[in-house]
């Protein structure tokens, strides 16, 4: 199930892409079997270990070209482990919301990125995530360890991205049949995956992804725009540019 979309993106084969957060790795899996050059970073092992593991079954499947590999680094977003410049696009796939610090995140981000690169940032949605957390405290930090810290909203991230030096362009919102199944877990407790109405709508999930049908693709369309569980906003690095701009400068640019 992927997030962001590759052709806003700009993606090419022989792009070096970042999958900032990369968890499982569905971002940068993608990414290989378009020709591109991933690293994967993400704080948590367990989940760089498996990305690297799939990467070889994907090799030995034929899915992916043999000369192209998926480098895994366990890495920090504030305190980046790359140098200037370092890669053609990034994807940074719900992260934000987890990180106190976004700022510091951003001007990590926009330094590793190349001018004239492109990344694309997903977050929850406002509308959904707003009634998330209304509909239950246990659903979100501080009573998760590392859940969301902030609701934002488009313009939240758009600002905060041009104060980082970047030009904010396209926006859509993705994943609109995931809300009510997350709205539902709320309501019956965010770990309660037990109950029979929980687990049904997993199950209609997971067959859609697994057989993606044309009713439901074309219903999740139809209804994005208004409840797409995720925000999905892309911008472009300057050719020039002298890094982050000032508050007041941010906001009238915005």
């Amino acid at each position: 199930m992927l997030t962001a979309d590759y052709d806003r993106l700009g993606l090419r084969a022989g792009d070096r892409l970042l999958d900032l957060g990369c968890g499982f790795g569905r971002h940068g899996y993608e990414a290989l079997r378009r020709g591109a050059r991933v690293v994967a970073c993400d704080m948590a092992y367990p989940e760089l270990h498996h990305v690297q593991a799939t990467q070889y079954a994907m090799k030995e499947a034929g899915e992916i070209a043999p000369d192209l590999s998926c480098t895994s680094v366990q890495g920090d977003g504030t305190r980046l482990p790359f140098t200037d410049g370092s890669f053609d696009r990034i994807i940074a796939s719900e992260v934000m919301e987890h990180v106190p610090d976004d700022l510091a995140a951003l001007d990590e981000l926009t330094r590793v990125l190349r001018p004239g690169g492109t990344m694309a940032i997903t977050v929850p949605a406002w509308l959904p995530e707003k009634i998330c957390w209304a509909l239950s405290d246990e659903y979100h930090a501080p009573f998760v360890e590392g859940g969301h810290v902030r609701i934002y909203t488009e313009g939240e991230l758009r600002r905060k991205m041009l104060g980082a030096g970047l030009e904010p362009g396209g926006a859509h919102l993705a994943h609109s049949l995931h809300s009510p199944y997350w709205w539902l877990k709320c309501a019956v407790g965010p770990t309660n995956d037990d109950n029979v109405l929980v687990k049904a709508y997993r199950k209609l999930l997971e067959w859609d992804i697994m057989s993606r049908p044309a009713a439901t693709r074309l219903t999740e369309r139809a209804l994005n725009p208004l409840l797409g569980k995720s925000l999905v906003v892309y911008a472009t690095k300057p050719i020039a540019r002298s890094g982050r701009a000032t508050a007041t400068s941010g906001t009238a640019a915005a």
